[in-house]
Formats: C-alpha cells, structure tokens, sequence
C-alpha cells in the first residue's frame, strides 16, 4: 500500500458525471466503478447497499444522506461535504479523504481501515463500533467527537488533537500519549492502565 502519508495517486476513471443533481435520491443497489462526480448534489440521498470501487469525488455534498451497507473501495474524496451524514454498516477500506468537511458525521459499524483521514477536522463527529485498523488520523482535530468502541489498532495519532474524545471501548494499544493531545479525553478504566503503561508506568494492584 503507498504511503498515506505522502499522499496516493488519484485512480483512474472511465466515466464522468458531472454536475448533477441526485438530491434525495435513492441509490440502493447501484454499482459504480472507475467513476469521477464532479460537484454533484447528494444532499439526503438514501443508499442502501451500493457499491463504489476506485472512484474519484470532487466538490460532491454528501450533506444529511444516508448510507447503509454500502461500499467506497480505495475511493478519494476531495474537497466534499459531510454535514450529518450517516453511514451505517459500510465498508470505506483504502478510502482517502482530502479537504473535506465533516461536522456531525456520525459512522456506526462497517469496516474504515486504511482510511487517510490525515489532518481532518472531526470536532463533534461520531463512529462507534467502527473498525479503523491502520487509518491515518495524524493531526486529525478530534475535539469532542466520539470514538467508541472503535478498532483503532496500528492506527496513526501522532499529534491528533483528542481534547475532550469519547474514547471508551476503543483499542488503544498504539497510543502513544507523549504525541497527542489528551486533555480531558473520556477513557475507561481498563484504558487507564494501556496509557500508564504506554507513559513507562508499572501498573499494580
């Protein structure tokens, strides 16, 4: 996999759509491949099990739609709207996200590994239950978002900002607490003991 970190290679495409307007659209089922949308409207648009492989989306609103068992593989996303979308039970694996809005996105389940969300601006967002193995959340601004219960093993955090994160449930066996910021994040007990023990303490009854 190339590096998150120094960006990946947009993939190609066979077909463009280009300025249209899929507002509350239902797009169940649809199966798309190698495709770019340029500014497309999906405001409240309902998806419930489609699939988009190696796409590319530019200036597209995804603001308030609704997807469902859904698939974005090895997508990028670039310059688009997330303002309370829902995605439930979707599979986003290798998906790169790049000068997008998020505010109150809210992800429950589904499968975001190796996501780059590098830089991200996630204040008041929420994924419970999700996987996100390996994602690229370095420098990710986390302020009160919501991270429970979330697989966050090999993920990358390094100066991600976690002021006041919800992180109970999560895994955080790859936190390193000395590269992030902390201050007032929600932990559970069991999550106490990964951190001292990450911070060089020896933890005993």
């Amino acid at each position: 996999m190339a590096d998150r970190r120094l960006g990946v290679s947009a993939p190609p495409v066979d077909k463009t759509i280009r300025s249209a307007d899929w507002d509350s659209l239902d797009i169940s089922g649809e199966n798309h491949r190698r495709v770019l949308f340029q500014d497309v409207d999906m405001t409240e648009l309902s998806d419930h099990g489609s699939s988009f492989e190696e796409c590319q989306f530019r200036n597209v609103r995804f603001n308030v739609s609704v997807h469902e068992d859904a698939r974005f593989l090895n997508c990028v996303f670039s310059r688009c709207s997330f303002f309370d979308a829902t995605f439930t039970g979707c599979k986003l694996t290798g998906c790169v996200f790049d000068g997008c809005t998020y505010g109150l996105l809210k992800v429950s389940g589904g499968d975001w590994s190796y996501v780059a969300l590098a830089g991200a601006d996630l204040r008041g967002s929420a994924f419970h239950g999700t996987r996100l193995r390996e994602a690229d959340l370095s420098a990710a601004r986390l302020e009160g978002a919501e991270l429970r219960r979330c697989d966050l093993s090999g993920a990358w955090l390094r100066e991600a900002d976690l002021t006041r994160c919800d992180l109970r449930g999560s895994d955080l066996s790859t936190l390193d607490p000395r590269e992030v910021t902390m201050k007032d994040a929600i932990i559970d007990p069991f999550q106490a003991t990964v951190v001292a023990g990450a911070l060089g303490f020896d933890v005993r009854d």
